[in-house]
């Protein structure tokens, strides 16, 4: 990171304490509305953004801020100042889990520095689990290091976290329907699923469509911690852009050749 006036410990802390103050009170307990592209939002997320911005410019207002609930021409015109480095906030990541109790929600912050992200922050209220990693210097879950590199496994045995509403519907058939893995999950929170991943939790991933404030921190989080990913045309995932990217991955080298291999062909027919 280069931005050497940042604490992480300190950024930590701010995350923390407002997904403390301002999250778990009002777990299952908030009134939902939904947004013009279908998606949820509550007064949660905006408590949230509004606080931890705050705090950010506090600490660093050369320091540009993006966050999910501002409006597309907002976020469009900050991205586009490319020189200068950004923050990028999800205040609640899995929003639905979150209004209808359902435990697997996050705090999701970003820095982005010359169009990659260079410090990451994920932090999970429920269970009190914050994964952190710096650009070069690994990843961690509760200041333990993630170790690089799980048992490895063959595409067969492997537990599949995929999101399949936001598939191409011919893959997504064909994963149900004649699915190469021994079992699948979905929970409906990309940040923590790329952090889940990079823990091990996953063997395998796949999601269709998911925006930059979803999946920049968890994506950090989940390189530092050895994985391989690209989106399913075969790209590097992350850009700073709004333009929302498809997600592969797997830790282990071969298992991810394996399963980058089965939707090759299964896209392809």
């Amino acid at each position: 990171m280069k931005n050497q006036s940042l604490d992480i410990s300190e950024l930590v802390s701010i995350v923390r304490n407002v997904a403390i103050e301002e999250l778990l009170p009002r777990f299952a307990k908030v009134k939902q509305n939904k947004k013009c592209d279908g998606s949820i939002l509550t007064e949660a997320d905006l408590a949230v953004q509004t606080k931890i911005e705050k705090k950010l410019k506090q600490l660093d207002s050369s320091i540009l801020f993006l966050a999910e609930e501002m409006t597309e021409q907002a976020q469009e015109t900050i991205l586009q100042q490319s020189g200068r480095p950004v923050w990028v906030l999800d205040p609640l990541d899995g929003t639905t889990n979150f209004a209808a109790g359902i435990p697997y929600y996050a705090v999701s912050l970003a820095l982005i520095e010359k169009g990659q992200p260079v410090l990451a922050i994920v932090y999970d209220p429920e269970r009190d689990e914050c994964f952190i990693a710096e650009k070069g210097s690994g990843a961690k879950l509760n200041q333990s290091n993630i170790e690089k590199g799980h048992s490895k496994i063959k595409l067969s045995n492997a537990v599949a976290c995929i999101d399949l509403k936001r598939l191409p519907e011919k893959l997504a058939i064909k994963i149900v329907s004649q699915h190469p893995f021994r079992s699948q999950r979905s929970f409906g929170g990309v940040a923590l699923d790329w952090c889940w991943l990079a823990a091990g939790r996953f063997d395998v991933y796949l999601h269709g469509k998911q925006n930059i404030w979803d999946y920049a921190a968890g994506y950090l989080i989940y390189s530092e911690a050895g994985g391989i990913s690209t989106t399913l045309s075969g790209e590097p995932i992350f850009v700073q852009s709004l333009q929302p990217r498809s997600g592969v991955a797997a830790l282990d080298k071969d298992l991810f050749i394996e399963w980058t291999d089965w939707l090759e062909i299964n896209i392809a027919h």
